[in-house]
């Protein structure tokens, strides 16, 4: 199988993404499968311009997105995706969105199509924070999730697609009063999270 696992650039004040580090640490292959990392913009909308061609291109049988979520504690599974982006924050372009559709005439929302409770036992048997968030926020991480959701399903594909989110990397983090994981825990809950689907 093809697994194509997806991170985002740094942005806002954050000078590092960790989903950027851990594309970089993948393992290319688990348990004979292909692993793809792609690193898209924080940019709404063309984040999936991006990372449809690789899509057309790979043919993937699971595509995971991830991004970071500042103040969480744990990894979190994402379980649905809005039609809405929605945000005081600039993307990496500096658009500001507010109350706005990301497909017009789209569903509402999408639900992850990932096996999210097998994802958490299997990561929460190595003791790493985890949690099913029934939230992606309405920033660029739930524009992407929309988006791969919606062209599967329009186009009828057996893939199954989702999001995850990460708290910052410890070693990005002075204040010990903020919330963060180890890069290497965050790769290891990541990888428990590919092998849960395979």
């Amino acid at each position: 199988m093809n697994i194509l696992i997806t991170g985002f650039e740094a942005f806002l004040e954050n000078e590092e993404n960790p989903t950027q580090e851990i594309i970089r640490l993948l393992p290319k292959s688990i348990y004979g499968n292909t692993i793809t990392g792609v690193e898209l913009p924080v940019i709404y909308d063309e984040c999936f311009d991006k990372l449809l061609p690789i899509i057309e291109e790979k043919k993937p049988d699971y595509i995971i997105s991830l991004g970071l979520a500042a103040g969480r504690k744990a990894i979190s599974l994402e379980r649905v995706a809005i039609n809405i982006s929605d945000s005081r924050h600039k993307d990496n372009n500096g658009n500001v969105l507010q109350d706005e559709v990301i497909i017009e005439n789209g569903k509402n929302a999408y639900f992850s199509t990932l096996p999210l409770r097998k994802m958490v036992d299997n990561i929460s048997v190595k003791k790493i924070p985890v949690e099913i968030s029934n939230s992606a926020g309405t920033y660029v991480c739930n524009n992407i999730m929309y988006h791969v959701l919606h062209y599967i399903e329009v186009n009828n594909l057996p893939i199954k697609a989702g999001f995850i989110h990460v708290p910052f990397m410890s070693e990005q983090i002075n204040d010990s009063q903020v919330n963060s994981l180890p890069l290497d825990v965050i790769l290891e809950g990541i990888i428990d999270a590919i092998k849960a689907c395979l």
